[in-house]
């Protein structure tokens, strides 16, 4: 059997391949593990400029985490979901501080923690046929990885629309939203990844870019995402005359609520330290295991795959701002501490 995972050198480059194509390259813990082992290895070596990661197959980089394992944590308890969160939050990190260029090939299908494994990076090429996004609101979880300090950054309606939503985006739309930086033609992207072998990455980029198709996030409608009070969005875009405004309030009702809620406090406190919006995420993402709807949202969408999750409106004896907050508290023993990275790392490169 493949490795789930593949490294090699080429040139002057490092490359990362996720192997998982019958999975869409969801990501689990080992190729977590040898994903952070192999850049503090390149990190160091002198033989190796820059890195670049890509997916294997044609249908994209990489479609999240291995979400099947998590509802088996859910139910049985093993500690195998905070394991993998504590080192794949540790690999995002390093991947926004890496000192080389990082170069991401966020082709075809970019969701979760393929976001994370790429929007960190230094370089970030969107293609013809990249969907980029945050869907965990679809299934009870909420925008990880860094997925709340990115789309915190983002201009404020678009950013709240991609995250309490769970929409995916195309090229345009993730450069708008500060998840990718440059549009390159998908067939464009064997030649790029050939020159990199042996020239800057941002040489390279810059003959290869081009303007993408535009998006739909400039549109006016978009705008009552400015919206704090949801109850007014969603009757804002109910009334609208644009379809596709339409549309986006019947997503809003089928997300799941109480991730709404939550996503929406971890976007208002995130800041600029990615690290202190990370161990905040690693918090909620461990007290939400504890959330019934989590488990729900993941039973609907790949356990059963019936597509119709019973969300939990009311836990007894907690108010929605309390059933949110819970999220938020102390992890005593249990916080992120990024041992795994070491210290003295650098700012994420600019070259």
């Amino acid at each position: 059997m493949l490795p789930e995972i593949l490294t090699e050198r080429r040139g002057q480059l490092g490359l990362i391949t996720l192997n998982r194509p019958r999975a869409l390259n969801a990501l689990n813990t080992d190729m977590c593990q040898i994903f952070l082992e192999t850049l503090l290895s390149w990190r160091e070596d002198p033989e190796i400029s820059q890195v670049a990661v890509q997916g294997a197959g044609e249908r994209g980089l990489c479609a999240g985490g291995d979400i099947v394992a998590i509802y088996q944590d859910i139910r049985e308890r093993t500690g195998s979901s905070e394991e993998f969160w504590r080192i794949e939050y540790q690999l995002n990190a390093l991947i926004s501080e890496y000192p080389k260029p990082y170069i991401a090939l966020m082709d075809g299908i970019v969701l979760g923690g393929g976001i994370g494994i790429s929007a960190h990076g230094s370089h970030r090429i969107v293609t013809d046929t990249s969907r980029c996004g945050m869907p965990e609101v679809g299934i009870g979880f909420f925008p990880d990885v860094g997925g709340t300090h990115l789309l915190a950054k983002a201009p404020r309606a678009a950013g709240r629309l991609a995250a309490l939503t769970g929409t995916t985006f195309g090229a345009a739309d993730a450069i708008l939203l500060g998840l990718a930086d440059t549009y390159v033609p998908q067939q464009k992207l064997p030649q790029l990844l050939e020159e990199l072998e042996h020239e800057p990455a941002q040489n390279v980029i810059d003959r290869y870019a081009e303007d993408p198709e535009q998006g739909f996030l400039h549109e006016s409608w978009v705008q009552v995402f400015d919206e704090e009070n949801l109850r007014t969005v969603l009757l804002t875009l109910q009334s609208s005359d644009v379809p596709q405004a339409q549309e986006m309030a019947q997503t809003l009702r089928t997300v799941c609520p109480s991730s709404v809620w939550l996503t929406g406090e971890l976007i208002r406190l995130a800041g600029d330290d990615l690290r202190k919006d990370l161990q905040r995420e690693f918090r909620a993402a461990l007290h939400r295991l504890d959330d019934p709807d989590f488990a729900e949202g993941i039973r609907a969408a790949v356990i059963d795959k019936d597509r119709t999750p019973h969300w939990v409106d009311v836990i007894p004896g907690l108010s929605h701002e309390q059933r949110t907050q819970r999220h938020l508290g102390p992890l005593p023993g249990a916080e992120l501490n990024y041992a795994l990275l070491g210290a003295g790392l650098e700012e994420k490169s600019q070259l």
